[in-house]
C-alpha cells in the first residue's frame, strides 16, 4: 500500500491481511514507546512474531516505507514535539530521540524536516495570526508555490463538511519530508494545479488541516483532525508528459500513515511573511 493512498491492494486471504495489519501496528505502538532505543530490523521483526526478511517485505506492502525509515520519521517528529513544546536543549532532544551523536541528528533533522532544530523553534515566535488570517481570507482561491509554468492538473476529493486548508504538494519520495518541489493549497474539492518540474519520478501528496488561528495547530496537527490522501503510484514527468494517476481523495489520517514532519500551511504562512517584509 502506498503511504497515504486509497486502499491498501493485495490478494491474500482476509485472515493473513488482518494478521499483517495486526503485527505492522504493533510494531509501530512499540516503536513510539522505545524512541531512545537502537532497534534494528531483526528487534522490530520479533516484535512482529516474523521473519526479518518477510516483515520488512509486509511492513512497506502496508506503510509505504521500509520499517526503519518509518522508525527515523516517528523520531523526528518527536524531536519537533520536543523543539516546539519544551525547553530542552538541542542536544538533550538528540539524545531523547535515539541518536548517539548530535551532528548526525541535526543533518538528518534538516534532511526531513527541511530547516534546522533551532530554525524551527525561531519560526514559531516570528510568524503571527495575522500571516495565517491571510490564508483563511483566500476562501477557494489557489495559491501556486515554487516553480511556474505548465504542469501537473489533477483532482482532489475533500471530504464534505470540512473546513480548513488542503496542500497538494509534489514530492521526490513517499513520505511528505522537507519542502515539497511544487506545492498547491486548496479550499474545497475540485481541480489542483502543480507547477511544471524537471523530468522525473514523484509522488503526489495531500494532506488538510481544519482552520486555526493558533501557529502550534499546523506545527503540530492532531492525527484526530488530520486528513491525508495520495497518488496510488508514482507519477513520471518526461518533456512536459505527465503519465500515473493524478486524482486524490483526502481520508482520515491513520496510525500506520507516516508523520507529516513538515508543516504546509506555515510554510505558506511564512512565506506570506516574507512578502510582507519586502514590502
Amino acid at each position: 500500500m502506498q503511504a497515504y493512498s486509497n486502499g491498501a491492494r493485495s490478494a491474500s486471504r482476509p485472515s493473513t491481511v488482518a494478521s499483517h495489519y495486526q503485527a505492522v501496528e504493533r510494531v509501530i505502538l512499540a516503536m513510539r514507546e522505545r524512541l531512545e532505543e537502537s532497534l534494528t530490523l531483526d528487534d522490530l521483526a520479533e516484535i512482529a512474531i516474523i521473519s526479518p526478511y518477510y516483515f520488512d517485505r509486509i511492513f512497506r506492502q502496508i506503510t509505504g516505507i521500509p520499517p526503519c525509515q518509518f522508525l527515523a520519521v516517528l523520531r523526528m517528529e518527536a524531536a519537533k514535539r520536543l523543539l516546539l513544546t519544551s525547553s530542552l536543549s538541542v542536544t538533550d532532544i538528540c539524545f531523547e530521540v535515539g541518536y548517539n551523536s548530535l551532528g548526525t541528528f541535526i543533518t538528518r533533522f534538516k534532511q526531513l524536516v527541511g530547516l534546522s532544530p533551532s530554525h524551527l523553534r525561531r519560526l514559531v515566535n516570528k510568524i503571527d495570526t495575522d500571516c495565517l488570517d491571510q490564508l483563511c481570507e483566500q476562501d477557494g482561491r489557489r495559491i501556486q508555490l515554487l516553480p511556474k509554468g505548465s504542469g501537473i492538473t489533477g483532482r482532489i476529493g475533500i471530504p464534505e463538511g470540512f473546513a480548513g486548508m488542503a496542500f497538494v504538494g509534489l514530492f521526490p519520495a513517499s513520505i511528505p519530508q522537507s519542502k515539497p518541489l511544487s506545492c498547491s493549497l486548496q479550499t474545497r474539492s475540485g481541480f489542483y494545479h502543480l507547477p511544471a518540474v524537471a523530468d522525473g519520478s514523484y509522488y503526489i501528496l495531500a494532506s488538510a488541516f481544519p482552520w486555526s488561528d493558533d501557529p502550534m495547530r499546523y506545527l503540530l496537527p492532531e492525527s484526530a483532525a488530520l486528513l491525508v490522501g495520495a497518488s496510488r503510484d508514482p507519477i513520471v514527468v518526461h518533456e512536459n508528459e505527465v503519465s500515473g494517476e493524478l486524482d486524490i481523495t483526502l481520508r482520515p489520517a491513520q496510525l500506520m500513515d507516516p508523520p507529516i514532519l513538515i508543516s504546509l500551511p506555515f510554510l505558506v504562512a511564512a512565506s506570506f511573511e516574507k512578502l510582507r517584509e519586502k514590502a
